[in-house]
């Protein structure tokens, strides 16, 4: 049970940090760029998972992955499966809840870029992809890293959205979280122990990752 419920979570960790920096880089490239006074209500919708109790947002994405919803149905029709209760299911709130992890890191340091490199290759004829692949992404590559290390950490310790959505079944949704609650649960307190140290140390070592790269961004910044 304990391999199986570490390689779920691992899964879900990659799987999870590979679409959230697919989709957060754009995202916090356009609200870095933002000059719409629209940009505080979708940076608030953004970050909304920072302070929203997990539960509450775990329990409206269960309506919306009910069957009886658009979003639940079409799911079905396109695979025969539901969301809730799926691998899936925990990836897209997995995503959802983590996204404030990826985007703003990201979208501080699209913010603290010299736009001169980019109106100076912009002169030279370079296209805005050019510009965004070989002068946007290299500048940023401490924050690109800074942001997948947030995202994948902050999806090993999800728990509650994780729950709601997809309870606890081994294989399937049991991740280390799930696992460690409910050895707690069934008193299996040796077990519970293993997991919980190995969670702790994970945690720790994730942080000192985090604070190393930040405190290197920051200091390239300064001396720049």
């Amino acid at each position: 049970m304990l391999t199986t419920a570490i390689w779920l979570t691992i899964k879900l960790a990659l799987t999870t940090t590979l679409l959230l920096m697919l989709a957060g880089i754009p995202l916090a490239w356009k609200l870095a760029n933002m000059k719409s006074r629209w940009r505080p209500l979708i940076e608030a919708f953004v970050g909304l998972p920072l302070v929203l109790p997990p539960t509450v947002l775990g329990f409206y994405l269960l309506i919306a992955f009910s069957p009886e919803n658009t979003l639940g149905q079409w799911w079905v029709d396109l695979t025969g499966s539901t969301l809730a209760f799926s691998f899936s299911g925990l990836v897209v709130a997995s995503v959802l809840y983590s996204l404030p992890f990826v985007v703003q890191p990201l979208q501080r340091a699209f913010e603290q870029l010299d736009h001169g490199l980019l109106e100076a290759a912009a002169m030279l004829g370079a296209s805005r992809l050019d510009r965004f692949m070989n002068i946007v992404l290299p500048n940023a590559l401490r924050a690109l890293l800074l942001a997948a290390c947030m995202g994948f950490a902050h999806t090993v310790g999800e728990f509650g959205v994780v729950l709601m959505i997809g309870g606890n079944i081994p294989g399937e949704t049991q991740v280390l979280s799930i696992a460690l609650y409910d050895a707690v649960e069934t008193q299996q307190f040796d077990q519970a122990h293993t997991m919980a140290a190995g969670l702790l140390v994970f945690a720790l070592l994730m942080l000192v990752a985090l604070y190393s790269i930040d405190k290197r961004q920051g200091s390239g910044v300064s001396s720049h």
